[in-house]
């Protein structure tokens, strides 16, 4: 019998209190949570900003996981962002603003999942279907729409996260 702790998170069986629409959602979210944390473990903070051929730094992606899931969860509550939002989303990627080290920014991101999974239990399956607004030009999406996107957006990154991260080590230690 396999061990479900070593399984991937949506094979692990559904989550107590997530409405079961939405447990999509939140197996990528804690799928992501768990990658970004087990890799990030040890990850030397000399690399943090460092961008080979050009990519996006692992920092950040950190604080990109952290504002996007921030922010889509806000538009999928109907609401518009705040200041202290957009000020964060205008930072992301910059290093001279980011006074955080890495392992600061993992557990930014696994407060913000958490913050999301209380989101998601706490949505009415009977509204994700409703329509929402994105960002300035107040483009239309649903509920559900932002919901997934900002798992499927998180996956994403966190994509590019592990390879920026292993091709920094790889560097690092050749």
């Amino acid at each position: 019998m396999t061990q479900t702790k070593n399984l991937e998170v949506w094979l692990r069986g559904p989550l107590p209190g997530i409405p079961p629409l939405l447990q999509p959602v939140a197996h990528a979210l804690l799928q992501a949570r768990e990658e970004v944390e087990n890799f990030m473990q040890d990850f030397s903070e000399d690399l943090l900003w460092e961008r080979p051929a050009g990519v996006a730094s692992v920092g950040y992606h950190l604080q990109h996981l952290v504002g996007i899931l921030d922010r889509l969860f806000t538009y999928a509550k109907g609401e518009a962002l705040t200041e202290q939002q957009l000020t964060y989303l205008y930072a992301e990627g910059k290093p001279a603003h980011a006074k955080e080290h890495a392992q600061d920014l993992v557990q930014r991101f696994h407060e913000q999942v958490d913050k999301a999974l209380d989101q998601l239990a706490q949505t009415d399956e009977q509204t994700l279907t409703e329509p929402r607004q994105v960002g300035r030009a107040q483009v239309d999406s649903t509920v559900m729409g932002l919901l997934f996107h900002a798992a499927e957006h998180s996956m994403r990154h966190v994509g590019q996260l592990l390879v920026t991260a292993r091709v920094l080590r790889d560097k690092a230690h050749a």
